[in-house]
């Protein structure tokens, strides 16, 4: 299938796509006479995978690291336990900053009056 319908069934643009294999993450089956990018039902489970996987916040390497974990039927689930763990740290301690900073920004929001006057403690605050 050409790139447009790979793009539809996968839920990614043509454009990372296109990105995905100059860097070597996935790659089309084949080319066409013509030299258009030409993939098959794999490609495409492929590129779905690497879409779930960046919506989890995966970076590209632990795509690809993931992908091969995919591919090996070898593989040790505990190799794949520990990339999603770390992944699932790094989002609790994005999540504690975040909170922190919802707290912080709420605090100045209700200790600014928001009226006609320049005093403003957010501005103080960030200065």
């Amino acid at each position: 299938m050409n790139i447009s319908h790979a793009a539809k069934l996968s839920g990614l643009p043509k454009k990372t796509i296109r990105y995905y294999e100059d860097i070597g993450l996935v790659k089309a089956t084949a080319r066409t006479q013509a030299g258009y990018r030409d993939y098959d039902d794999r490609a495409v489970s492929n590129l779905t995978f690497v879409r779930r996987s960046r919506d989890f916040g995966f970076s590209i390497e632990e795509c690809r690291e993931l992908l091969a974990l995919y591919s090996d039927r070898n593989r040790s689930s505990s190799d794949v336990k520990n990339l999603a763990q770390k992944r699932l740290t790094q989002i609790e301690d994005k999540q504690r900053e975040l909170e922190l900073l919802r707290v912080e920004l709420s605090s100045l929001v209700t200790a600014c009056n928001g009226d006609d006057r320049p005093d403003c403690p957010i501005l103080n605050h960030l200065a």
